[in-house]
């Protein structure tokens, strides 16, 4: 991630970080999903639960998303000479993506769910590295674009398409399947840009069903993020290191059921 952007003013430099904050809350969401999908498969258990929360998801979630994009997003940098071939290509991705969401939705074979939802998030995290690296700051730059108004425009595509907003958080209700200690995804915070870490965090936590578990690792004790997450959702999850450092902090979050 580019740590400058240049932005016409103020309000529209707010807008860009709004965008890409709630872009990583959507690729820790995914990314659960489908680490808890993958590990239901590898360890030999019932994928229909992980498969059908993917699904349901992509539907209220990342579809919408998607959609309130092309709406007041993307025709902005469509009239933009210098973006608006690498935004007929998103647009071509927004296709794929919808394709693949489709494939794991009405896949009857576990091994399959599990390589379209793959596909799905190397086909997303793509996507968001062009939306927050190429096109946000093209945006940013225009002098006769305002960022801050595709912003609002986005959100109310968001609450006509019924989903979920561009800020904020949501957890899952879901309480199908069992859970294994054994089998919980992990995230890797380490391998996360600085600016986007803790919003891609709370993305995967609210993935996490009730009974369910998020396993972290990062390269301090992340006492920063556990505050926040008790100030965010307070008494949601139980918190247990695995691995105190010097190198590795390793903690586990579990949803209380």
């Amino acid at each position: 991630m580019n740590d400058v952007l240049i932005a016409s003013n103020a309000t529209d430099a707010d807008a860009v970080e709004t965008v890409r904050s709630h872009h990583a809350e959507l690729a820790g969401a995914l990314t659960t999903r489908v680490s808890t999908l993958s590990a239901a498969v590898r360890d030999g258990r019932d994928a229909t639960p992980a498969r059908d929360d993917l699904a349901a998801w992509c539907a209220s979630d990342l579809l919408p998303h998607a959609r309130a994009e092309e709406k007041a997003l993307y025709p902005a940098a469509l009239a933009i000479p210098r973006s608006r071939m690498l935004v007929e290509a998103m647009l071509a991705e927004h296709r794929t993506l919808a394709d693949l969401a489709d494939r794991v939705a009405r896949a009857t074979d576990a091994v399959q769910a599990v390589g379209a939802a793959t596909a799905l998030q190397a086909v997303f995290d793509s996507h968001l590295e062009k939306e927050n690296e190429q096109v946000l700051p093209v945006l940013a730059e225009a002098s006769d674009v305002s960022l801050a108004e595709l912003l609002e425009g986005m959100r109310d595509a968001l609450d006509a398409d019924g989903a979920a907003p561009a800020t904020g958080h949501g957890g899952h209700s879901c309480s199908c399947g069992e859970h294994d200690p054994e089998g919980d995804p992990e995230l890797d915070a380490r391998l996360i840009p600085h600016a986007i870490r803790h919003a891609t965090i709370f993305g995967a936590l609210d993935a996490v069903r009730p009974g369910a578990a998020l396993v972290v690792s990062a390269s301090h004790d992340p006492l920063p993020l556990l505050a926040q997450v008790e100030q965010r959702d307070p008494g949601t999850f139980s918190i247990e290191y695995l691995e105190r450092g010097p190198q590795t902090w390793r903690l586990r979050f579990a949803r209380r059921a």
